[in-house]
């Protein structure tokens, strides 16, 4: 299975068009990006040493914890391209994955802990 760069962002614009607008209308100041891999500091974060097991990091402060510090950095949710490629034998499956790791990531922008993510990333 193989998705360059561009195609691997068209699935991930696609995947953001499917999420319900309340969930949209609600993320605030998050850019939403994607990497072949995860970089060192990222899977340190996680305590992951695997590059190939970590398929997006949401980074940042949750939504739920912010309070009025004034102008900051976006909070950036990442989709690794290659570990998600490598998961799927097919582009409807990869979309399925991106969907999925999206909601994932946007649940943890808006608070969740790891349980509450993953019970999201199902629906």
């Amino acid at each position: 299975m193989k998705l360059n760069s561009k195609q691997f962002e068209q699935l991930i614009a696609e995947a953001l068009d499917e999420l319900p607008k309340n969930i949209l209308e609600k993320m605030n100041n998050v850019v939403i990006t994607q990497s072949d891999f995860p970089t060192k500091d990222q899977l340190g974060k996680l305590e992951k040493g695997n590059k190939f097991s970590l398929l997006g990091i949401y980074e940042g402060y949750v939504q739920s914890r912010r309070t009025n510090v004034g102008a900051v950095l976006p909070d950036k949710i990442t989709l690794f391209r290659v570990p998600i490629i490598n998961s799927c034998s097919s582009v409807k499956k990869c979309k399925k994955i991106i969907n999925n790791t999206l909601k994932h990531e946007i649940a943890h922008h808006f608070g969740s802990d790891e349980i509450g993510a993953r019970k999201v990333e199902k629906k």
